[in-house]
């Protein structure tokens, strides 16, 4: 996993820098003659703010795997919410954005999460050979703050510009729900033993005008401090791939 992920970046990564390299030089002879411009269109709002509201889809892989655990199905998120933009330098192309947001995450696999009939949770591991079972997923609802370092190639005229983004992104998981379905039996859990509510990862963001490749990779693990029946430790992380589309 780590070796894709690596991969995963060094070539979005390659991709984004020879692009942007292409529209540098193509915007040369624009940035050359801004103050000319700035001067003949008197009416521009020189102290502008980019990007304060963010919506964003991403497909989410579940990282740092239990031994035995496999994701299966689609899971995917929903991210959403306000950044506060924070221009940093005069000319409005390098500077910071908090904010608050909003996110819904699900996450399918063969690790089923239950509770014994003492109420203690119970992490098991599911064959798909000895267990016929239809539906097995855990979802999360979080509140989140988005703390960034912003570069970008705007001016007061130029709505469609170069964008890079990186930053620290924290959450508190508000809500969790795992849902296990077999034809004539339904497990529902929404206070497991060992859930780590709150969240903490890196996010890089880079794109030009509307769309924009995000990626957010966690630093700590969903649960701590328990093990499946067969004795493996849970540390289960995540990291996310996406667009993301940003509005004034």
């Amino acid at each position: 996993m780590k070796k894709r992920i690596s991969l995963l970046i060094f070539v979005l990564g390659s991709s984004f820098f020879y692009l942007m390299q292409a529209q540098e030089n193509d915007l040369k002879e624009i940035r050359q003659s801004s103050d000319s411009i700035v001067v003949q269109h008197t009416g521009l709002d020189q102290k502008y703010l980019e990007d304060q509201f963010y919506v964003s889809f991403t497909f989410n892989l579940i990282d740092k795997m239990t031994k035995g655990v496999n994701q299966s199905g689609f899971s995917g998120g929903i991210h959403l919410g306000y950044i506060r933009d924070i221009p940093l330098n005069k000319r409005r192309n390098f500077g910071m954005g908090v904010g608050l947001g909003w996110s819904v995450n699900s996450y399918r696999s063969n690790l089923m999460i239950g509770r014994d009939e003492e109420g203690a949770s119970i992490y098991q591991i599911l064959d798909r050979f000895k267990y016929d079972y239809d539906v097995n997923r855990f979802s999360t609802y979080l509140v989140e703050m988005p703390v960034q370092l912003r570069w970008r190639t705007s001016t007061a005229e130029d709505y469609r510009f170069w964008r890079v983004y990186a930053g620290l992104r924290l959450g508190y998981l508000y809500y969790f729900q795992s849902k296990f379905k077999q034809p004539e039996k339904h497990i529902y859990q929404t206070k497991p033993d060992g859930l780590q509510r709150f969240r903490y990862g890196l996010t890089f963001s880079f794109g030009y005008n509307t769309f924009n490749f995000t990626v957010y990779h966690s630093l700590n693990p969903f649960f701590k401090n328990v093990n499946t029946l067969d004795g493996g430790a849970v540390e289960l992380t995540t990291f996310k791939i996406g667009l993301e589309f940003y509005i004034l």
